[in-house]
C-alpha cells in the first residue's frame, strides 16, 4: 500500500477529488493548511538586505490519499493534470490494521 500526499498552492482540489472519485479511490482526505493571520505572510529580508525571501505558497491545501500499488501511477497522473502548482510526496504504508473487525492489508483501504 501506498500514501500519497499532495500539497497545493492552489485550490484545485474540487477537480482532483472528482477525477480521483471517478477511478474509485476510497479513503480521501482533504485539509486546509491555516497561516498565521489573514494577511498574506510578511517578507523577511536577508541578512545583507541583498534579497528577500518569499514564502512559495501562501495558501496551502493537503490531499491525503491511501491506495494500493496498482493505483500509484494513475493517480500521481491525476494530481499533475488537474493541479497547477504543488509538490506530491510517495511513501510506503508498512502495515494497517482495522480496529473494529481486526483485518489487515490492502482490505483495510
Amino acid at each position: 500500500m501506498i500514501r500519497i500526499e499532495a500539497l497545493l498552492g492552489n485550490n484545485d482540489v474540487m477537480a482532483i477529488s472528482e477525477a480521483l472519485r471517478k477511478i474509485d479511490i476510497g479513503g480521501m482526505t482533504v485539509t486546509k493548511v491555516r497561516g498565521r493571520g489573514k494577511r498574506l505572510p510578511a517578507q523577511i529580508h536577508a541578512a545583507k538586505g541583498s534579497a528577500i525571501f518569499q514564502p512559495q505558497f501562501s495558501e496551502k491545501y493537503v490531499i491525503v490519499v491511501m491506495i494500493p500499488e496498482s493505483k500509484e501511477d494513475e493517480v500521481i497522473t491525476i494530481i499533475k493534470e488537474k493541479g497547477t502548482v504543488g509538490k506530491i510526496f510517495v511513501s510506503p504504508i508498512l502495515r494497517a490494521i482495522d480496529i473494529a473487525t481486526g483485518n489487515e492489508g490492502e482490505e483495510v483501504i
